[in-house]
């Protein structure tokens, strides 16, 4: 199978984010963080917590799934950008109609690592199917939104512990996750999740539907 350059997901950004003449002020103040950090996640030096990708995407109108697609050009593809935590990792397909898998072995997967202690791997992905598959690693200590603060976007989530602890606060009510516990709900309620705990917490996640 022959593998292909994944860019740095700030050359994405910044790919959409020019594509739409939108300055990176600009960006910076929809999203409600520093012109500063947007540079530094649009070159590389900085990841976004999950939230601020999430709340980036939205302004972009992107999909978060089109970060991880080796499929969609930029004109940083294969700049090695310094203290860029995403690393050039082989794709699944060279073959743009081909879909991910049915098989994506474990050396095989794309992998997002965020500022906040959360790594997700893409698990897979069937063209035409509006769902995002991850394995998804809070380290301790970790949380989806480094300010501490609720995110929400469109879609629906589902997620299976498979180790550790997470908390999950979602609207006004707080859960804590353990191995073999489920979630489900509506991704346009505010929620975050984080690892209090001293080891990792590893699940599988679906979110359906248009994540953007």
């Amino acid at each position: 199978m022959s593998a292909a350059v994944v860019p740095p997901v700030g050359a994405r950004i910044r790919q959409a984010r020019l594509e739409r003449g939108m300055s990176l002020r600009a960006l910076a103040r929809e999203v409600g963080v520093s012109a500063s950090l947007v540079s530094q996640i649009e070159t590389g030096k900085s990841q976004p917590s999950v939230s601020t990708l999430y709340a980036i995407t939205t302004v972009l109108g992107i999909s978060v799934e089109s970060l991880f697609d080796a499929r969609v050009s930029s004109p940083m593809a294969g700049v090695d950008s310094p203290g860029t935590v995403l690393p050039a990792l082989a794709a699944f397909a060279a073959d743009p109609g081909r879909r991910i898998g049915p098989l994506a072995g474990a050396g095989e997967r794309e992998t997002l690592e965020l500022d906040s202690g959360v790594v997700w791997e893409r698990l897979g992905r069937v063209p035409g199917a509006d769902v995002d598959f991850l394995l998804v690693t809070y380290r301790p200590g970790g949380s989806s939104s480094g300010s501490g603060g609720l995110m929400r976007h469109t879609g629906t989530e589902y997620g299976y512990l498979t180790s550790g602890e997470l908390i999950l606060t979602l609207g006004f009510d707080e859960y804590t996750v353990r191995p073999g516990d489920a979630v489900s709900f509506e991704s346009t309620t505010p929620h975050r999740y984080r690892n209090d705990g001293e080891v990792p917490a590893v699940g599988v996640w679906f979110v359906s539907g248009d994540v953007q």
